[in-house]
């Protein structure tokens, strides 16, 4: 059965917006997701199935009160993007990719003014990578990408993208 990879954007941030992973993998489950496992608590799930982004903010926000973003991609597009990552980093939790809820249209331009000598940007079809060896938390960059793009998108950095890649293997 075809594997897909879940992201879900702005929960269990702050206190805002609590979902417990083993309250969304079990909501997952009951929207048809086949072994649904979570990595950390910021909303990245891997299970074989079809669930649609849209049922799945449905069903939280019947659940919790809230209605995040979700990203349901399958796992060959995941790998894809994970694969086209343009440069090599020395360090996973310093480049991030964006995954854009639907297609874009980047302003190169703007990102050229706001970008730091230090972060390369690499667009695709697809995705969005920043490498940010100064930290995202002080990328001016990294805090514009979505406004950029024009489109929601969540991000992900390399080392949780690893680990779910390692997650698709198993």
């Amino acid at each position: 059965m075809n594997q897909q990879v879940i992201l879900l954007r702005g929960i269990n941030v702050g206190g805002h917006h609590r979902l417990p992973m083993r309250e969304l993998c079990a909501l997952l489950q009951k929207l048809g997701l086949q072994n649904p496992r979570s990595y950390i608590q910021s909303g990245n799930v891997v299970g074989a199935g079809r669930v649609e982004a849209g049922a799945i903010s449905d069903a939280i926000e019947r659940a919790k009160g809230f209605r995040p973003q979700v990203l349901v991609l399958p796992a060959d597009a995941f790998i894809a993007i994970a694969k086209a990552l343009p440069f090599t980093e020395p360090d996973g939790k310093l480049v991030y990719i964006w995954f854009p809820a639907s297609r874009f249209t980047f302003d190169q331009a703007k990102a050229d003014r706001l970008r730091a000598e230090t972060e390369t940007l690499h667009i695709t079809d697809h995705a969005i990578f920043l490498h940010a060896p100064d930290g995202i938390g002080r990328s001016k960059l990294a805090a514009k990408i979505e406004t950029l793009a024009g489109v929601p998108c969540t991000a992900r950095n390399m080392n949780t993208v690893r680990k779910l890649l390692q997650m698709l293997d198993a």
